[in-house]
């Protein structure tokens, strides 16, 4: 039977014959990836993309998702990112790649996934410092013991830590104090119209300020407007990803607007 980790329970979640049905239904899914940039501001350069699932047609990630058993799905996603990789190469990537893992993910046994992600970046010629391995907070984190070691190591590879959507869902306070990521997108729900929130202005200056002290980079999210970007920018955040930079290019590594650059 196929185990997952959930902490540091081991537990079963379906019958061999069910898993393997679901693993053959991988094969069968018609998928492909969009890339988004995120940009230094002040060298302006492109320093990563982030990979994003998508359908053959740039259909949503859920169209996709929908079509695999649950059970199934981390083998998916590892199956993606492996493709991912390979779609990068030959669209001639030279900077770094973003990839989204769950934390149950990366617990699973202790780090296969990230071990499985290495392996296949080094068959394609991608170096591990290349890797930067994004936190989604789409689930509560069972066993932070757990994953602050198997991120440990992965930092030790080579890999950046990234934490995603910082500010909703299941990011703590303790978890930005336990991991210390190497860089912290603030989520986009933060940024709307940041320019006329005073609240969530006062939100993101205490952030920026725990995050110097810190050491951690913070990467503005889905930055849509000039106005955006100029009261972030007054706060001396140098990444940035977003519509007002780059849209994501299905099947390709969009250049960034240089717009932002005029203003």
């Amino acid at each position: 039977m196929l185990i997952y980790y959930i902490g540091k329970n081991k537990t079963s979640v379906n019958t061999f014959a069910n898993i393997q049905w679901g693993l053959s239904l991988i094969s069968t899914v018609k998928y492909s990836h969009a890339f988004q940039p995120i940009i230094n501001i002040d060298s302006h350069t492109i320093i990563s993309y982030e990979v994003l699932l998508r359908g053959r047609n740039n259909e949503s990630p859920m169209s996709v998702f929908n079509q695999i058993p649950r059970e199934s799905l981390m083998e998916f996603d590892q199956t993606s990112r492996e493709r991912a990789m390979a779609l990068a190469v030959r669209l001639g990537l030279k900077c770094s790649l973003n990839f989204n893992f769950t934390p149950r993910s990366i617990v699973f046994e202790d780090g296969k996934y990230i071990e499985d992600t290495i392996a296949a970046a080094n068959k394609y010629g991608i170096h591990n410092k290349q890797l930067v391995l994004e936190l989604t907070e789409g689930e509560a984190v069972d066993s932070a013991i757990d994953l602050q070691r198997v991120l440990n190591q992965a930092r030790r590879y080579g890999m950046k830590i990234v934490f995603d959507d910082f500010g909703v869902g299941y990011a703590r306070l303790n978890l930005l104090a336990d991991i210390q990521p190497d860089w912290l997108k603030l989520d986009m729900y933060l940024l709307r119209n940041i320019e006329q929130h005073a609240a969530r202005q006062s939100i993101v200056r205490a952030i920026c300020g725990i995050c110097l002290d810190l050491g951690v980079d913070i990467v503005a999210e889905g930055v849509e407007t000039l106005a955006e970007f100029r009261f972030l920018r007054g706060l001396d955040i140098s990444l940035y990803q977003g519509y007002f930079f780059a849209k994501p290019g299905l099947e390709c590594l969009p250049a960034v607007s240089k717009l932002y650059m005029e203003k």
